[in-house]
């Protein structure tokens, strides 16, 4: 039999002609025109509650050095009502762009990028204004709520791509966040804590392949339900054993943060990016490795091949069940690292479903990233950052309830997926059992 590959679809789409061209690029028109349109009257209305609602004659203040680490950087002081005017233009001018240069990709990411943050800094000059904001410690609490966020991401992006809905990511945040802490407390190893973390989320993404490839289980109800095991066991076995023997069993301690020199001396990213622990660093690694193999190796065409057209991916040689398998447990194993991260990454033990929902926005993270590795990661960061703005804002006392605040990151992902809906196509087998003939 022939060992030659089918390249999937996805990747390789037919140029339209004729009627379906026109029909596209009409489609495309009215999905530019909205979206301008939208950017237009976000800014608008940006513009009349944050540039006229904000009080002539006072500064906004962003600290701009990170506390503890990396070089001292002045502040920067803005006129507030004159930067919120001036962003909210800006936004306007973002739609303005969206739809006139809708042909070019570049022009439409950098559209949406210039209108997100232009929104944000306008945003925040009406809502902290007078006061002062660590706008470099906002950036490092964003590192520290996007990384479990990214590395959830990943593993979604890698079961969709190979045709199971990884739904039970939370599942596996849970499962490593609290294997990583038990067993970095009995050994006093935090990377034993780290390999156990990885371990069982590999291990629950195999009870999910075992169970949507083998049984052929609905994938999104069986995420649901591994989701709710997961929680159940843990939430049972921190109250029997890790609470009343903290000191034995939920004390593994956290990684110290490396500082890479020279990188981590740039001003305000350095100590962002170049002065974090083990985790992140490997999270960097698996970020490139991940789209590397998914689009530049024999493994990820075969892992797209199954993912899109799994019959014929078989009919060319492709074990289409054993793929799914090592796929979806591989990337279990990935989703663990970030329920690591949850507890000897950052606060040093467990608690009962520590994880909070942090898995289902790591899922929206894959739709809104259509399914690829960078795109994923970008939504994780937009994620993270609405948590860390949330928490940065909350002791200032602005004029936003603090119970919004505290609905900000999911508010932000439920408007950014279904922002998205019948825009956006998953791989054409993903959630669809395959039985062989």
């Amino acid at each position: 039999m022939s060992n030659t590959l089918i390249t999937p679809e996805a990747e390789a789409p037919q140029e339209a002609t004729g009627a379906a061209a026109r029909t596209l690029a009409a489609a495309a028109w009215r999905r530019a025109l909205i979206t301008g349109i939208g950017f237009v009257l976000i800014g608008a209305d940006a513009l009349w509650a944050f540039g006229f609602g904000t009080k002539g004659g006072v500064d906004v203040v962003f600290g701009m050095t990170v506390s503890g680490s990396g070089p001292e950087v002045g502040d920067l002081d803005v006129a507030a009502r004159g930067t919120a005017i001036a962003m909210s233009i800006v936004c306007m001018a973002a739609g303005v762009a969206r739809i006139l240069l809708d042909r070019s990709t570049l022009a439409r990411r950098l559209s949406a990028a210039v209108f997100v943050i232009a929104f944000v800094v306008a945003f925040l000059s009406w809502a902290i204004a007078g006061k002062q904001m660590s706008f470099a410690g906002a950036l490092q609490n964003t590192m520290l709520a996007a990384t479990p966020l990214i590395l959830g991401a990943l593993a979604g992006v890698i079961g969709e791509r190979s045709g199971v809905v990884n739904i039970a990511i939370e599942g596996q945040f849970l499962a490593g966040a609290f294997s990583a802490a038990l067993v970095g407390s009995i050994t006093d190893s935090l990377y034993a804590g780290l390999v156990a973390g990885a371990i069982s989320g590999g291990l629950v993404g195999l009870l999910l392949a075992v169970f949507a490839v083998r049984y052929m289980v609905e994938q999104v109800v069986l995420g649901v339900v591994i989701n709710l095991l997961v929680a159940g066991m843990t939430g049972f076995l921190y109250s029997q054993l890790l609470r009343p023997n903290s000191d034995k069993y939920n004390n593994p301690g956290t990684f110290d943060a490396w500082a890479i020199p020279g990188l981590s001396d740039i001003p305000v990213i350095g100590p962002v990016l170049f002065d974090v622990n083990v985790i992140v660093y490997l999270m960097y690694v698996l970020i490139a490795a991940v789209h590397l193999a998914l689009f530049h190796t024999r493994w990820g065409l075969r892992a797209r091949a199954v993912g899109e057209h799994p019959t014929a991916a078989d009919t060319v040689g492709i074990k289409v069940r054993r793929t799914r398998y090592l796929n979806v447990s591989g990337a279990g194993l990935i989703a663990g690292v970030g329920g690591a991260f949850l507890t000897i990454g950052t606060v040093g033990t467990f608690s009962k479903d520590m994880a909070s929902g942090a898995g289902y926005i790591a899922l929206a993270a894959v739709i809104f990233g259509r399914w690829r590795p960078l795109g994923a990661v970008a939504a994780a960061l937009l994620f993270g950052f609405t948590k860390a703005l949330a928490t940065s804002l909350q002791p200032l006392q602005t004029p936003i309830p603090a119970e919004f605040l505290q609905m900000l990151p999911y508010i932000v992902t439920v408007f950014a997926v279904a922002g998205l809906v019948g825009r956006v196509r998953p791989p054409a087998a993903a959630n669809k059992p395959y039985t062989k003939g």
